[in-house]
């Protein structure tokens, strides 16, 4: 087996998710186009030419970075590929502050590459049901985008007064891309712009005319994904996962950080069951940049 690792291209998608269904992942085609625009995907071939590992490094500017998508063939198991393709991602990365979302199976060698647990994020699934009390939209259509732990952990505000949202239009996003940055503390320009196309519906929540909160929703398979979700407080946060997952007929699923616990029982009043809780590791055990306690909901685990 060859240990060259390359840049894979978007012709290299069918093998991506055929790996993926080898190490029973689901055929996650909408989010893994998503990844080839925004990061690098890096592979690994046999003599045959079938690929045999995967990772992807999205980068964020100069200073945050994310890795996901660490997938080795079954037959390959246990030589040592899952490793050389994270160093290679990490080398890559520089002095970035590095973020995952690591399964149990892969968090033994995350921790011998120096990544120390941050936290969990939770993961809700199911019909979303949203009284009006609520404030959400459960009654209203779907708008499409293009028509518009660890530690001591800082908390958002409880409450502040819902304050609606509306669909976000095209002229809003200067003020999300800047407004993501602040929270992220990176520039995430890249990947925001791309949402109003990935995304089946992206809403704003505005104070005195100014944009303190966004979300947004899109489909992977035979459920939609609430995320991301930033705002200023919880009852924002709740407004923009009820006007978004009010507009879903099917299933929908949640990511939730467990930075904002009443936010999870909260899920589970809506009628969403715990399905899984995923630790979020970091490289080194840096404080993550930016202002977390308005972080709800990561885009995807993938990229946070």
């Amino acid at each position: 087996m060859t240990t060259e690792i390359r840049d894979l291209t978007l012709d290299d998608l069918p093998a991506c998710l055929a790996l993926a269904q080898d190490r029973a992942w689901l055929p996650e085609e909408h989010k893994w186009r998503l990844l080839f625009d925004v990061g690098t995907v890096y592979g690994v071939r046999d003599e045959a030419g079938g690929l045999v590992g995967t990772t992807v490094l999205t980068r964020f500017g100069g200073g945050l970075a994310a890795i996901s998508m660490v997938l080795v063939a079954g037959r390959c198991g246990g030589r040592g590929l899952g490793r050389r393709l994270m160093e290679h991602a990490l080398v890559a990365a520089g002095e970035a502050t590095v973020i995952l979302w690591a399964t149990e199976y892969g968090r033994p060698l995350y921790e011998k590459l120096g990544f120390v647990v941050d936290g969990l994020t939770h993961t809700y699934a199911g019909r979303f049901s949203a009284p009006a009390s609520d404030g959400g939209a459960g009654s209203r259509p779907a708008v499409p985008a293009s028509g518009g732990a660890a530690g001591s952990r800082p908390a958002v505000p409880a409450s502040g007064g819902a304050a609606g949202s509306r669909p976000a239009v095209p002229a809003d996003l200067p003020a999300l891309i800047a407004l993501d940055a602040e929270v992220a503390g990176a520039d995430r320009g890249e990947l925001v712009r791309r949402l109003p196309g990935f995304t089946e519906q992206l809403r704003v929540v505005e104070r005195g005319g100014v944009i303190s909160g966004y979300g947004g929703a899109w489909r992977n398979l035979a459920e939609v994904v609430v995320g991301p979700v930033v705002a200023g407080n919880l009852d924002d946060a709740r407004t923009l996962i009820g006007d978004l997952a009010g507009a879903v007929s099917g299933g929908v699923r949640l990511d939730l950080d467990d930075r904002h616990p009443s936010l999870l029982g909260w899920a589970a009043e809506r009628g969403l069951a715990l399905r899984r809780s995923t630790v979020t590791m970091v490289r080194g055990g840096r404080e993550l940049p930016g202002e977390r306690g308005r972080w709800f909901a990561p885009v995807m685990q993938a990229l946070g």
